[in-house]
C-alpha cells in the first residue's frame, strides 16, 4: 500500500494514506520528503518549507494561506492553516469537450420500476401522509400508529418486544444482571408481513414548519411538499391542515400544478377546523388513505430505460479520504448516468468553496452559468450578513479527520458531481427538468441537502461518507459510501459499499464505477434494500430559508 498521495501535480501538499511518523521519508512525483511531524491517516503535510502567507494548494486549487512558517513534512492543521480559495467569474473560460466514458454495457439494460401516468418511472412505491403545519404532528402520528404496525410496516416491534421482556423478567423479580442478559432478536423483516406487497411503505413527513415564519417561508414548504407528492416515488398522499396556518392547501395546489400539469395521483386533504372533531377527522382520513392503498398496490414494477434515473449525489460525515476513493467514484457512475441519458443533482453550495470557477466553465451556456454565479454569490452574502461564512462549514469531525479548511472539504466534495457539463442551476425547492448534470442550492447540511434532492426528483440518492452516519429518505432510497474499508467493516449496519479498495491501490476508479452503477440498478429494481431503508431511517428536514452550511 501507497504511504501518501499526490493529488494534483500542482499540489504543495501531500496526504498520508497511513499513519506516518517523524523522520520518515515518503516519496512523491519523483520527490523524497523527509517527514518532521507524526501525520495521522487523511492528514496532510507539506512538500516543502512554506512562508507565513503563502498560498496551499490541493487538488490543484487554493485551499488556504499558511499561517506560520513550517518546514518540509509538516503536518497541517486548525494552527497553521486559514481557510482561503480562488476567486470566480461569471465568464466562462474555454474547457476541453466534455468525453462521455463509455456505456455501451448497459445501454440496452433497465430496471424494474413504477410507472406514472406523466411518463417519469419511480424506484419504489410510496404513500406518504403530510402535515401542512407543525399542530397537526399528533394526528400524523396518530396515522402512523394505527397503520404501521397492523400494515406490516413498522420497523422497531424488535425493541418493544425487548422492553415488554424486561418489563415481565423485572416483576418477576429478575436481578440487574439477570436483565443486563436479556437480547434483542432481529426484526423480522418477511415480505410476506405486508398487506399491501405493491406498495414499500407509508411515510409521514412530519416537520415544525408551516405557520409563524415569512410568507417565502410558508411558499418554499409547499413548493418542497409538491415535490413530493409529484415524486414518481409516490403513488399518493394524505395531506393534513389545520385550516388557519399559512401554508393553506390552495398553495400546496398551485405548486403541485407547476411541477405536474396534468397531474392525477390521489390527493386526499383534510382541515381539522372543518370537522365537527379531530376523531371525525382521523377517522375519515384513515378509511381514505386505507381505499387509497388498495389502489397504489395495483401497481407493479415494469423495465425502464437506464435514462428514467434521476440519482441526486451527496457527501456528509466526510473525511480526508472523501475525496480520493468515494466521492471521485461517485462522480464516475455519476457520469456514466449522465452518459446514459439520466439527471443528475449535485447540491450543497456552501461545499463548492474554491471550485466555482470550474463549475462555471462547465456550465453549458452563459444562462446557467449565471443562474450558478448568482445563486452562490447571494448565499455567501446572506452568511456574511449575519456574521458568518462558508468557510465554518466544516465540522469538529471533519477537521479531526484531515478536512482542515472549506476549501479543502470543497474541492473533495465537488468530485461526486463528476465531470459532464452544467446543464441547469436552479434554487431551492425547485426540481430536476433536463437531462444530464443540474445545480441545486440548499446548504451543506445531510438532511436539508437530502431533504431537498429527493424533492427535486432524485429517485435515487447515493450519499458518501467517511466517518459513519445513518441518514436516510422517507421516498427515495439512499445508498451509503464508505471512504475506507475499516468504516465499512465497523458500521456494517449503515454502509452499502466500500470505497477502501482505491486507498490500498487494489481497484481502479473505472472498476468501482462500474460496480456502484450495478447497485444503484439493483436498489432501483427493488432488488436490494439499502441499509438505511431496513433501519426505517426517514429523515427529512426542509430548508428554512436563511443561513444553514
Amino acid at each position: 500500500m501507497q504511504a501518501a498521495l499526490l493529488i494534483d501535480t500542482s499540489d504543495n501538499l501531500g496526504v498520508a494514506l497511513r499513519q506516518l511518523k517523524a523522520g520518515e521519508a515518503v516519496s512523491l512525483n519523483g520527490q523524497e520528503v523527509i517527514l518532521t511531524d507524526d501525520i495521522p491517516a487523511k492528514h496532510k503535510f507539506t512538500l516543502n518549507p512554506m512562508a507565513k502567507g503563502e498560498r496551499v494548494t490541493l487538488y490543484g486549487v487554493t485551499v488556504g494561506i499558511m499561517m506560520d512558517d513550517i518546514a518540509a513534512g509538516g503536518l497541517i492543521h486548525t494552527e497553521n492553516l486559514k481557510h482561503d480559495a480562488d476567486g470566480f467569474s461569471e465568464t466562462r473560460q474555454k474547457s476541453e469537450d466534455w468525453i462521455a466514458p463509455d456505456v455501451s454495457h448497459w445501454s440496452e439494460k433497465t430496471f424494474d420500476g413504477f410507472h406514472r401516468n406523466d411518463g417519469s418511472v419511480g424506484t419504489s412505491n410510496h404513500w406518504i401522509v403530510v402535515p401542512m403545519v407543525f399542530c397537526e404532528t399528533r394526528n400524523v402520528n396518530a396515522i402512523r400508529t394505527a397503520f404501521e404496525r397492523s400494515l406490516g410496516y413498522e420497523k422497531t416491534s424488535h425493541y418493544e418486544n425487548l422492553a415488554q421482556e424486561l418489563v415481565e423478567h423485572y416483576q418477576k423479580g429478575g436481578t440487574s444482571e439477570s436483565l443486563a442478559g436479556i437480547s434483542c432478536e432481529n426484526l423480522d423483516e418477511s415480505p410476506h408481513k405486508r398487506i399491501f406487497p405493491n406498495v414499500d411503505g407509508i411515510k409521514f413527513l412530519t416537520h415544525a414548519m408551516g405557520c409563524g415564519g415569512t410568507r417565502d417561508d410558508a411558499e418554499a414548504l409547499c413548493g418542497l411538499l409538491a415535490g413530493y407528492i409529484t415524486h414518481p416515488n409516490v403513488a399518493g398522499a394524505t395531506v393534513l391542515s389545520l385550516g388557519c396556518e399559512n401554508a393553506q392547501l390552495e398553495i400546496l395546489e398551485e405548486a403541485i400544478r407547476k411541477r405536474s400539469p396534468n397531474f392525477d395521483k390521489p390527493l386526499l386533504t383534510y382541515r381539522q377546523q372543518a370537522f365537527s372533531s379531530e376523531q371525525a377527522m382521523l377517522e375519515t382520513a384513515i378509511k381514505d388513505t386505507f381505499i387509497g392503498l388498495v389502489d397504489a398496490n395495483q401497481s407493479t414494477r415494469q423495465p425502464a430505460p437506464l435514462n428514467h434515473l434521476c440519482l441526486g449525489v451527496e457527501c456528509g460525515g466526510s473525511d480526508g479520504f472523501s475525496g480520493i476513493s468515494a466521492n471521485p467514484t461517485l462522480g464516475a457512475a455519476s457520469d456514466r448516468v449522465v452518459a446514459l441519458g439520466g439527471k443528475v443533482i449535485l447540491s450543497e453550495f456552501p461545499e463548492l468553496c474554491g471550485v466555482e470557477q470550474e463549475i462555471v466553465d462547465r456550465c453549458v451556456s452563459d444562462e446557467v452559468a449565471d443562474q450558478f454565479v448568482s445563486l452562490t454569490s447571494s448565499y455567501a452574502e446572506r452568511a456574511r450578513a449575519v456574521g458568518s461564512d462558508f468557510s465554518q462549514n466544516p465540522s469538529p469531525g471533519n477537521i479531526k479527520d484531515g478536512l482542515i479548511t472549506d476549501a479543502i472539504k470543497s474541492a473533495g466534495a465537488a468530485k461526486k458531481g463528476g465531470t459532464s457539463p452544467v446543464v441547469d442551476a436552479f434554487d431551492y425547492p425547485g426540481w430536476a427538468t433536463k437531462s444530464g448534470l443540474s445545480l441545486l442550492c440548499t446548504p451543506g447540511g445531510d438532511v436539508e441537502s437530502t431533504t431537498a434532492m429527493a424533492g427535486a426528483h432524485a429517485n435515487i440518492i447515493v450519499f458518501t461518507t467517511g466517518l459513519g452516519t445513518p441518514t436516510g429518505n422517507p421516498v427515495t432510497p439512499v445508498i451509503k459510501v464508505s471512504t475506507s474499508s475499516e468504516l465499512a467493516e465497523r458500521l456494517p449496519d449503515m454502509i452499502d459499499f466500500d470505497t477502501g479498495s482505491i486507498i490500498r491501490g487494489e481497484k481502479s476508479l473505472d472498476e468501482l464505477a462500474e460496480q456502484m452503477l450495478e447497485l444503484i440498478i439493483e436498489v432501483a429494481s427493488g432488488r436490494q434494500q439499502t441499509k438505511a431503508q431496513r433501519l426505517g431511517q426517514d429523515d427529512f428536514q426542509p430548508w428554512k430559508r436563511g443561513v444553514s452550511l
